[in-house]
């Protein structure tokens, strides 16, 4: 038996979150090492461990992968997350790149000097109600089922449940002109293993702060 896969990252979510709620959904039990200091990041740097000098790096069988995507594409074909077959695939290739452009908006809003905070938090509004969400809101309504891709859940659709939850922390209220969406993020929620990691001490992150926003400053030199 293989052991558990081990994330390296900093104690926050950044890029390394979606990698969390794919083993997470997936019922993966997960380890994580967290970088905090600039130190710990030299270290790995140092020993060979960051093939591209960069993280998220998680350890799993026996790799130590590193790149988002490749990581999060690997557990979702391993976990049987990516589609029954080619065309199944590119669909959910597609939909997990949509979602992950608008949860990078997202995700870099706290490290963005003050006086631009409120453009860009209204651009990440603007954006996620006229460009993503109603895309969602079409192709649930057009596949006619209660996932984005086959009749099964798919990486796309824990994808796009942790892109509303981040959507909503921005405006609670971001999903009120879509009701499949509405519909969507309840019936997702309550899965079994997602239900468990929305609950009050899992491994998922709190949104980011300002004080977070100082440790990865000093950690990663920005």
């Amino acid at each position: 038996m293989a052991g558990k896969p081990k994330l390296h990252y900093t104690k926050g979510r950044g890029k390394m979150e979606s990698i969390r709620w794919l083993l997470a959904a997936a019922g993966v039990e997960f380890e994580e090492e967290f970088i905090e200091t600039k130190e710990d990041l030299e270290k790995l740097r140092n020993d060979g461990s960051l093939l591209f000098q960069q993280v998220p790096m998680v350890e799993i069988d026996g790799m130590k992968m590193v790149q988002t995507r490749a990581i999060l594409s690997y557990i979702a074909a391993k976990y049987n997350l990516y589609g029954k077959d080619l065309k199944e695939r590119a669909w959910i290739d597609m939909y997990v790149e949509g979602t992950t452009d608008l949860m990078g908006m997202i995700m870099y809003l706290p490290f963005q000097p003050a006086d631009t905070k409120e453009k860009n938090l209204a651009l990440i509004i603007e954006r996620a109600t006229t460009r993503y969400f109603p895309v969602y809101e079409k192709a649930l309504k057009d596949h006619g089922h209660d996932y984005l891709v086959g009749n099964k859940l798919s990486w796309a659709d824990i994808h796009l449940l942790e892109a509303i939850l981040m959507a909503e922390e921005c405006k609670p209220d971001i999903l009120s002109a879509f009701p499949l969406l509405q519909a969507f993020k309840g019936r997702t929620s309550n899965i079994p293993t997602i239900k468990k990691f929305l609950q009050p001490g899992s491994q998922r992150k709190p949104p980011t702060d300002d004080k977070f926003v100082a440790i990865v400053r000093k950690i990663f030199n920005i």
